[in-house]
């Protein structure tokens, strides 16, 4: 099969395109044809060596495809099932991968890593929802607790996790502001934003336009935390959450934590990966999903052999969305 590997951590340079044997499930898994690959900063972020994995690794996370066939002890899926999912280790359990990535033809995926794709949602979707879609999740509802009523604040609302996370906040019921450049306003909004503010406004500006939209935000959703952590805190209401996602570099400083303290305030950094329930909240996302109440923009698909390109763009270039593989 042709799949996609590194050898050496680097630039996406490093990637090769090869042919390699395919695998055989093991009892828990299920091997998959592959239809499409979601493309995310992490796969980078991985190839740069951050978590320094054994080499060689097939480079990839998210996938959705038909099941060719299924691990002995696999109970959920059978041969024929079309299925999305993500494929890297929870934290949990002390790595952060699988047998390989998810860019080839066919993959082994465990059990419970995968959902049911719904009949109309193409596998294009499907590969696209998983990683961005865990992690709206975590940070609205198992960190968050976003219900009805709130007011949800996401910054980057066109971006992968961030269109996600609006369309989720909107679906829950609460009142959603997203940041975003003047240019995807319009396309922030069709997701589901209530208000839509152009985050190239300095921080004070941005907190008045908040401030028009309500006097406290509930749950806050930051991928750009040294910018943006004393605004998150002087926007929040009492008792409200701001969930820290991606930037591993980041190096935010709180100057005075007084504002941060009254409000009882928490700050929860979270990873998509430590989630030890990923095939539940997948399947919620399936029933949204299947229910029209929430989709993947794909911005652009990429060939197998096109996959550096892909993940120079995911990096580097401006979209809204996500950016998909279709071997």
């Amino acid at each position: 099969m042709r799949a996609v590997r590194y050898h050496e951590f680097g630039d996406p340079d490093v990637l090769q395109l090869e042919e390699i044997p395919r695998l055989d499930p093991n009892p828990d898994e299920v091997l998959l044809a592959v239809e499409a690959i979601g493309v995310n900063p992490c796969d980078a972020l991985r190839r740069e060596g951050l978590w320094g994995d054994d080499l060689p690794l097939i480079t990839g996370s998210d996938v959705a495809g038909t099941v060719e066939a299924a691990g002995d002890r696999v109970s959920a899926f059978a041969a024929g099932d079309r299925v999305f999912g993500t494929i890297p280790r929870l934290n949990s359990t002390g790595g952060r991968g699988d047998r390989q990535g998810a860019c080839a033809e066919y993959v082994v995926v465990r059990e419970d890593r995968l959902a049911p794709l719904p009949d109309g949602v193409s596998a294009t979707v499907g590969a696209g929802i998983g990683i961005v879609g865990i992690t709206a999740w975590r940070a609205l509802r198992r960190f968050g607790s976003l219900e009805a009523g709130d007011a949800c604040l996401v910054h980057g609302g066109s971006g992968g996790v961030g269109h996600v996370a609006v369309q989720l906040a909107s679906a829950l019921g609460a009142t959603v502001i997203a940041t975003a450049s003047d240019e995807r306003a319009d396309a922030v909004r069709s997701f589901g934003a209530d208000a839509v503010i152009d985050y190239d406004r300095p921080n004070g500006e941005l907190e008045a336009a908040i401030a028009e939209v309500t006097d406290g935000v509930d749950v806050v959703l930051d991928h750009r935390i040294e910018e943006y952590v004393q605004l998150d805190i002087d926007v929040s209401g009492y008792g409200g959450t701001v969930v820290v996602i991606g930037n591993n570099r980041d190096s935010p400083t709180i100057e005075d934590l007084t504002e941060a303290i009254g409000k009882d305030l928490t700050i929860q950094p979270m990873d998509a990966f430590s989630e030890p329930h990923i095939d539940s909240v997948l399947r919620r996302l399936g029933a949204l999903l299947r229910r029209d109440r929430l989709t993947v923009a794909v911005a652009e698909t990429y060939d197998l052999e096109e996959t550096a390109a892909a993940q120079r763009a995911v990096m580097n270039d401006s979209f809204t969305g996500k950016l998909v593989i279709e071997p």
